[in-house]
């Protein structure tokens, strides 16, 4: 038998699997394939960006496979730099192709969210293929019995156990070498899923998979020694609500109680069975945690950039600072208690690190179109951003979007907001941009900061872009046409509203373009035709004599 397993793509609450990342999904498919009987060799992974790149060659691999299992599901709307999620048109295309059976999966079991915030109510006319209305692992491994195919109409469908893809996140470690930016591949981590809270927030998908079901601590190394041996070396621990909460007590209140020896043990056993490791971030960090138990939340965020790669990223929820937004939405802190969790964040991670991002910063999620929103909601969260950035304190990034409302959430319905106040959130978000985002990337990232290990991803005419691995990396522009697919280190020499401009460091003048040359700190389009012109130097002492460069230049190039 022959399964075909295509990555079409997820973005959820908790949980990323667009490239350069990979979800769990795909791994624990994997795992529960080869623990059916199905050898290794006979598995199958394409990213759907791949299909568009070759679809001839993909629609044979498509029509001799037996078993094909399309992840898939956008539940928060993104902006990817090179990758796009598959859309309808393909999954009836792919549907139609398969002669075997067709299995889709992931968070589009919730419905087929299109561009603007809507989402498609049904996913008829897709052929004999199967949409799982719970886990979609579960059901395949119920779906092979022998390395046969059981009837689909005949598989009650069920969520899996911790125990289950305690096995299969080991056995579906080898599928990571198929990934098309393979060894740059971020390996997505779970701890739990799930929400405990009470009362959820009008909006949010992540209380469908039912109550915190955490996973064992061994499980979770294991599975990154698994990986590591595979060829990984990057990895953020996203798949969760609240990192802060894995494993937390619950004492019958609104919030668990933090354990911060559980995440010590996380972090200190993924650093011992990964020894080339190269990234190692976080996602989410739910900050009524941090503002409620802040002695626990301090030794946690301490933990985790004490084994942690700096760069790394908290994103926060903080939705709105409107409080009857919060109270109608049940939206889980206040603007003191979001201010306070800040400053603990920046307290210990503001420092910068050895890549030369600051090691551990918060990212805030503004969510607009909710109930209960006016014009003046758009006023107290722009208020909120000017108290943060004129405290002195830093943020990575700032994700403002608009709700998208999916059936089964209190939102369903109730998103006429997301019409009414469209023109205001435009005018808003272009404010924010202006105003808080980029004296804010100035203060992160101030020009003369060398970033290590940039990687250079995309060509658009003569600029390259590239960005740091990780959780929310920054992007970088270069203005000139590199190759892409290797590693630069890089000096920061401009910013925009989200992004940066940056020249290679250091900077090797006898073979940088004249473009390059004029984009060096303190020198102008004078002293750059000069310096062209004058090539080759032998060395530093020549390329003064010859130029009377400034020697403070001379730490951002090489000869």
């Amino acid at each position: 038998m022959k399964a075909l397993i295509i990555d079409g793509y997820v973005d959820e609450p908790a949980c990323f699997g667009v490239p350069p990342y990979i979800s769990p999904y795909i791994r624990y498919l994997a795992g529960a394939m080869r623990e059916q009987g199905i050898p290794a060799q006979d598995i199958f992974y394409s990213a759907i960006d791949s299909i568009r790149l070759s679809p001839k060659d993909h629609e044979k691999i498509i029509r001799e496979a037996d078993l094909v299992v399309i992840i898939a599901g956008m539940t928060v709307p993104g902006k990817y730099l090179r990758s796009t999620p598959i859309n309808l048109q393909e999954l009836h295309s792919i549907s139609r192709t398969a002669t075997g059976q067709v299995v889709l999966g992931g968070p589009i079991r919730l419905g087929f969210s299109s561009e603007g915030g809507k989402t498609a109510s049904s996913l008829s006319g897709l052929g004999n293929a199967h949409c799982c209305g719970a886990d979609v692992e579960a059901f395949v491994y119920d779906l092979l019995s022998d390395r046969k195919l059981a009837d689909p109409e005949n598989i009650v469908e069920r969520f899996r156990s911790v125990q289950e893809i305690g096995r299969w996140g080991k056995k579906g470690a080898f599928i990571i070498r198929q990934h098309p930016d393979y060894p740059n591949v971020m390996c997505e981590l779970e701890t739990y899923r799930g929400c405990g809270r009470r009362k959820h927030c009008s909006f949010c998908t992540e209380p469908f998979y039912g109550k915190p079901d955490h996973r064992p601590v061994d499980d979770v190394i294991l599975e990154v020694q698994a990986l590591s041996e595979e060829g990984a070396g990057h990895f953020r621990i996203g798949r969760q609500p609240d990192l802060l909460s894995y494993q937390a007590k619950d004492k019958g209140g609104d919030l668990p109680i933090p354990d911060p020896m559980t995440i010590e043990s996380l972090y200190r056993g993924v650093r011992s069975v990964a020894p080339d490791l190269q990234v190692l971030h976080m996602d989410n960090a739910n900050p009524a945690t941090i503002a409620a138990f802040p002695d626990e939340s301090k030794k946690i965020l301490t933990t985790i950039v004490k084994y942690h790669t700096s760069g790394d990223v908290a994103a926060m929820g903080m939705e709105s600072a409107d409080p009857e937004v919060i109270r109608r939405n049940g939206l889980k802190v206040s603007p003191d208690e979001m201010f306070s969790a800040i400053g603990l964040v920046n307290e210990i991670g503001a420092k910068r690190g050895a890549n030369g991002m600051p090691e551990l910063l918060p990212g805030l999620n503004f969510v607009h179109g909710l109930m209960g929103e006016t014009k003046e909601t758009f006023r107290l969260n722009y208020e909120f951003l000017r108290k943060v950035i004129d405290s002195g304190l830093l943020l990575r990034r700032i994700n403002i979007r608009q709700v998208m409302a999916f059936q089964g959430t209190p939102m369903f319905g109730n998103d006429a907001a997301v019409e009414k106040h469209k023109k205001e959130f435009l005018r808003y978000k272009e404010k924010v941009r202006k105003e808080i985002d980029l004296p804010m990337l100035r203060k992160v990232v101030p020009a003369g900061t060398i970033l290590r290990n940039v990687l250079l991803e995309v060509n658009d005419g003569n600029t390259t872009f590239g960005r740091q691995m990780g959780s929310y990396p920054l992007l970088i522009g270069l203005p000139a046409k590199l190759e892409t697919g290797h590693y630069m280190d890089v000096t920061v020499i401009d910013h925009g509203f989200r992004s940066i401009t940056a020249i290679p460091y250091p900077l090797d003048v006898n073979n940088a373009g004249l473009g390059l040359l004029q984009r060096l700190p303190g020198v102008g389009k004078v002293m750059a035709a000069k310096i062209f012109r004058e090539r080759p130097y032998k060395d530093t002492q020549e390329l003064i004599s010859k130029t009377s460069l400034n020697a403070e230049i001379l730490e951002h190039v090489k000869l």
